[in-house]
């Protein structure tokens, strides 16, 4: 549904977007996830036609943006960062004023308004002005127009930015409940928006994609070893030095100790599942088993180490689109 392939945009001799390569088949929900300043927002002010790139390609929903850009943003919503009401216009006002430029038919309208409205649950405030609402509202009017032409593509920039916690809960159950309906780019640096709504990632760091993955491939392939956390009452003895002998076992260290309980990070080789071995070992000593259960990486150790690599280091090769660019000033335009 979308393809990018070699994008990038220069103002002036900076580069905000260098290079990148990336596509979202139809129904996806991607995260673009990237710290502020890393060319999200550029990269989706591509997408959408407001600016052209410097060199590369973008193809939306089948349409070239270079070569038939009113076909792909005919078939594109945008919702940007900050939604472009206007303040002395009522919600209904409004939409259908959205509703005539993106060339929804006449007798269609109406009907188109009240769906996006329902869909979006405004209907509420349909007659009240654009400036008396909320942030929360003003983000919900903001994805009816873009919902209003029933666009195949939906783009949306930091769309929970500045919400309170119920706000935020709602806004990511509006976008899930848009899966499968729409292809859908979310971009932001709010990282339980991606764990919480997205199915695929997209890390992008100075302008260069770091890592294209799911968030559990993500989490598995940089961890490089399965990691397990057992709490054992061992009574005094040595649990960690008995389950470091054991088949598989590369590693353990001790994550905490209370009295006669100790807790342990095992780890194994990678792909091997010890959780037999670890609890007949435990059992079979007469020491209590009270935990065992896999540790993962969260999405935010995933985004630190993807982010913050030195720019000389190498990245894991298995998730890595290309390498790091060399430390550069943010751009002012994100």
């Amino acid at each position: 549904m979308i393809e990018v392939q070699h994008l990038t945009k220069r103002y002036g001799p900076f580069t905000a977007v260098d290079d990148i390569s990336f596509t979202v088949d139809k129904g996806e929900i991607l995260g673009f996830l990237g710290p502020n300043g890393a060319g999200k927002t550029t990269t989706m002010r591509v997408l959408t036609g407001y600016m052209p790139p410097t060199e590369g390609t973008a193809v939306v929903a089948g349409y070239s943006l270079l070569d038939k850009p009113i076909e792909a943003k005919r078939r594109t919503g945008y919702l940007p960062e900050t939604p472009p009401l206007y303040p002395d216009m009522t919600v209904r006002e409004y939409l259908d004023f959205c509703a005539r430029i993106k060339g929804v038919a006449r007798g269609e309208r109406k009907a188109r308004v009240g769906a996006a409205m329902e869909r979006t649950r405004i209907a509420d405030m349909a007659e009240r002005h654009c400036s008396k609402l909320s942030k929360g509202y003003r983000q919900r009017v903001g994805l009816a127009q873009a919902l209003l032409a029933n666009p195949e593509v939906l783009i949306l920039d930091e769309p929970t930015a500045g919400l309170d916690p119920k706000q935020i809960n709602e806004t990511r159950q509006l976008i899930k409940d848009l899966r499968g309906d729409h292809t859908v780019v979310l971009s932001t640096h709010i990282l339980p928006e991606v764990s919480q709504t997205c199915t695929r990632v997209v890390i992008i760091n100075k302008g260069k994609v770091v890592a294209v993955d799911t968030p559990d491939n993500l989490t598995s392939r940089l961890r490089g070893s399965e990691t397990m956390y057992v709490q054992v009452d061992a009574m005094g003895s040595d649990a960690g030095g008995a389950l470091a002998g054991l088949a598989g076992v590369t590693r353990v260290s001790v994550a905490d100790t209370r009295d006669s309980v100790v807790g342990l990070e095992v780890e194994s080789e990678t792909g091997r599942d010890v959780r037999r071995e670890l609890a007949a070992a435990i059992v079979g000593r007469g020491w209590g088993l009270l935990e065992l259960r896999p540790m993962r990486m969260s999405l935010e150790d995933v985004f630190l180490k993807l982010t913050t690599q030195e720019s000389d280091a190498p990245a894991p090769s298995d998730v890595v689109a290309s390498e790091q660019a060399e430390p550069q000033a943010e751009v002012r335009h994100e």
